[in-house]
């Protein structure tokens, strides 16, 4: 799961930050990286860490009780401008419940309830209650399982996960590591060399010349 966000620019799309669900083991999670709780907390540490960039993530902290009810995220006053951004659900499908809509880390992103887990599209009512269970991974259990983590501590993870992420959604970029490079084949010669190369098979070959001549 890779979460961007991204502006428009004639050189092509301009990425001014990202991050991997893969990335959450730091944070305590580390199993099922595709389920819906886990594209929430890879979203929330997405708005955090570009909140904590920009110098507005003392101002807006977004959703910090996770409920499961909407939120929107609305400029203060006297204070930077909410940073605004818009879903590109690209190719996937906006099917009701779709992981695309896991939102919360205190990003202005226009929204309704219509798409969350929990909505009913004949009595047009949501279902906070619902998403709320989506979002702390009640609906999922089987590399839990494999993991020892059992449904009664699937709560205690998430929230834990959402509470990391929001002290330190700072990426630390590692050290490169000195690579010795191999070559596998010949390097390519300079002009001298090549000259070099074609006079001593000039000389060799005006000896050899000489001693078919002498014998």
């Amino acid at each position: 799961m890779i979460v961007h966000i991204a502006y428009a620019h004639i050189e092509g799309n301009m990425i001014v930050c990202t991050t991997y669900a893969h990335k959450l083991p730091k944070y305590g999670v580390k199993v099922a990286w595709t389920n819906y709780a886990v594209v929430y907390c890879t979203g929330l540490l997405l708005a955090c860490r570009l909140l904590n960039r920009f110098g507005m993530d003392k101002i807006y902290e977004g959703q910090v009780e996770v409920t499961g009810d909407e939120y929107n995220v609305e400029s203060i006053d006297g204070q930077p401008a909410a940073f605004t951004c818009y879903l590109d659900a690209a190719l996937a499908r906006t099917t009701t419940g779709n992981k695309l809509f896991a939102v919360d880390g205190g990003l202005s992103i226009p929204h309704s309830t219509k798409r969350f887990p929990g909505y009913d599209s004949e009595s047009k009512e949501f279902n906070a209650e619902v998403r709320w269970k989506h979002t702390m991974g009640q609906n999922v259990f089987s590399q839990y399982i494999w993991n020892s983590i059992t449904p009664d501590m699937m709560e205690e993870m998430c929230k834990k996960a959402h509470t990391t992420i929001r002290e330190n959604p700072v990426y630390k970029r590692k050290p490169k590591k000195e690579v010795e490079k191999k070559r596998w084949n010949h390097p390519q010669m300079s002009l001298a060399q090549k000259k070099d190369l074609a006079a001593q098979k000039k000389a060799g070959f005006l000896r050899a010349q000489e001693w078919d001549a002498e014998s």
